[in-house]
């Protein structure tokens, strides 16, 4: 049985509420930086793998875990995020500021519509998933910490849950009706225990992140 960490990245520039251009160059801030060094410190043994979306966010919120367990093998998988604008039409532009493209992109409900370049559709995305749940499912290390990003997180956990497998309309309105009805904080942990072909949850791992929080938290987008 593999035990896997899912970890959603600390607070980034986005979450901040700071204009950016490229999801996967936007960076951590100094609060995010202080969560990624907690995220390190909770760990009690070394991980058999560590693995990073291609963002960099990810990337820099591992930085500590890598540093503490530098013999650890690392591997970049296709955890980014679900990135459903394009680019292209908000850059240098805030959360607050993408947020009428955000809903009308849900409003749409159209599993297969594609905002521009850079931008996936839904369909694409729940396919996405289901590539990287059966990564998962292949395993052979006993513990891999997975860092990741919010809406992948909760989709994982959505699909796992649902046994949702199609990228329909119906399906875009659960799974957005889905990842609006619990907060998921940056530098949170969900475990999961594989034992094939069921998949065990833990509660949210969030008391490393007290000190660093507050409910105000901006969730990405």
């Amino acid at each position: 049985m593999a035990t896997v960490w899912l970890i959603r990245h600390a607070e980034s520039e986005a979450n901040a509420g700071l204009p950016t251009s490229d999801p996967a160059t936007t960076q951590l801030t100094a609060t995010g930086h202080q969560q990624s060094q907690r995220v390190a410190a909770i760990l009690k043994h070394a991980p058999s793998l560590i693995v990073t979306s291609p963002y960099l966010r990810t990337k820099q919120t591992a930085q500590p875990t890598i540093d503490r367990f530098p013999t650890v093998p690392q591997a970049e998988w296709p955890v980014q995020e679900f990135t459903f604008l394009s680019p292209e039409h908000y850059k240098n532009t805030t959360t607050h500021e993408r947020r009428p493209m955000v809903e009308d992109y849900w409003l749409k409900r159209d599993p297969f519509y594609v905002d521009g370049e850079g931008a996936e559709s839904f369909a694409m995305f729940v396919e996405r998933v289901q590539t990287v749940q059966f990564q998962l499912f292949q395993l052979t290390d006993e513990f891999v910490v997975v860092f990741s990003h919010e809406r992948f997180i909760r989709a994982v956990l959505w699909m796992s849950l649902t046994g949702a497998q199609r990228a329909t309309p119906e399906a875009m309105q659960q799974f957005q009706s889905f990842i609006r009805s619990f907060w998921l904080p940056n530098g949170a942990i969900l475990q999961c225990e594989l034992n094939q072909p069921e998949v065990w949850f833990s509660q949210l791992m969030v008391s490393h992140l007290v000190e660093s929080y507050s409910a105000s938290q901006s969730s990405e987008r």
